[in-house]
């Protein structure tokens, strides 16, 4: 979840769905509600984390957390050199999302197939939305920060190219994350001299305000999801479905213009093309798409273990 959370265009709630863990995803965030909190103002940690599901939700942040801090450092140069092959993979991995949920659903009633419709239609329209400027003002970030989280739990939206619209992709998800990164690690040797960094301290700053609103963010569209899933629960999937299919365009590898990332990760939605297999770079773009296939086949496959 922490790469594809990433990835612009790529939401880290397709794992969550494809993997077969989304309702608990879901259901567990919800619990962060007034019992919880009652809980730790009296101090009584293990009936908190018993509560909230601490267990999965510590399980599911450290791998989050390890591979979101792991993929900045390497994002960059991956995308910059290798792009077709990236996209190709994400491709693969949404595509089998799409098909293992379609075959885990009830059939569909002429309402669910009106949803479906519709959240494609809405995946398209913010997958072809052009990307604007950076703006670091720390009411702008948190705002940033509530987005941004939509990826994790709305799957086929992409928190992360939500961001790159917003135009704060490299300053949230890239510098300031690696600000972070640094910062923990002068701290792990005794450190101190980053104090003085003024650019560094203005990153960190903004980088705890945009957590800031993500967790707001969290916390509230949780509950939200909560109430759908448990009273409408076939329509909530039908339109995720949607929003998924939506949102293969942004992934789709094949694309005419020679910046298709730029330093900056302002993608342009406009010039796809179909490729021509007689050439040996599709071929391997051909086989990073069943390589993502297959990554999501094998997480199916192990969900459903018993």
């Amino acid at each position: 979840m922490g790469v594809a959370n990433k990835i612009p265009g790529v939401s880290g709630g397709i794992v969550a769905l494809a993997a077969g863990f989304y309702e608990e995803l879901i259901f567990s965030f919800s619990k962060f509600n007034k019992t919880a909190f009652s809980l730790l103002a009296k101090r009584q940690f293990k009936a908190f984390f018993q509560h909230v599901n601490g267990l999965f939700l510590s399980l599911l942040f450290c791998g989050v957390i390890i591979s979101f801090f792991s993929v900045s450092l390497i994002l960059d140069q991956l995308i910059q050199h290798y792009p077709k092959y990236v996209w190709g993979m994400f491709f693969g991995f949404i595509l089998a999302s799409v098909f293992f949920i379609w075959i885990q659903l009830k059939p569909y009633t002429y309402k669910e197939y009106i949803l479906t419709f519709l959240g494609t239609i809405g995946g398209l329209l913010v997958s072809f939305l052009t990307p604007g400027q950076e703006n670091d003002n720390l009411i702008f970030v948190f705002f940033c920060g509530i987005i941004s989280i939509s990826g994790m739990i709305l799957p086929g939206l992409s928190g992360s190219f939500l961001i790159l619209v917003l135009g704060n992709y490299t300053l949230l998800l890239v510098d300031s994350v690696n600000a972070l990164y640094f910062t923990l690690v002068d701290l792990a040797s005794f450190n101190l001299s980053f104090t003085h960094d003024t650019k560094r301290m203005e990153l960190l700053v903004v980088m705890l305000v945009f957590a800031l609103g993500s967790v707001t963010g969290l916390l509230v569209l949780s509950k939200i999801l909560r109430w759908f899933l448990l009273n409408h629960k076939e329509k909530i999937i039908a339109t995720l479905v949607g929003f998924i299919l939506g949102s293969l365009n942004a992934s789709w590898p094949w694309k005419s213009s020679d910046k298709i990332i730029n330093s900056d990760l302002n993608l342009n939605r406009h010039e796809l093309f179909w490729p021509k297999f007689d050439q040996i770079e599709n071929i391997y773009i051909i086989l990073f798409i069943f390589l993502g296939f297959g990554i999501v086949t094998l997480l199916e496959i192990y969900g459903k273990r018993d």
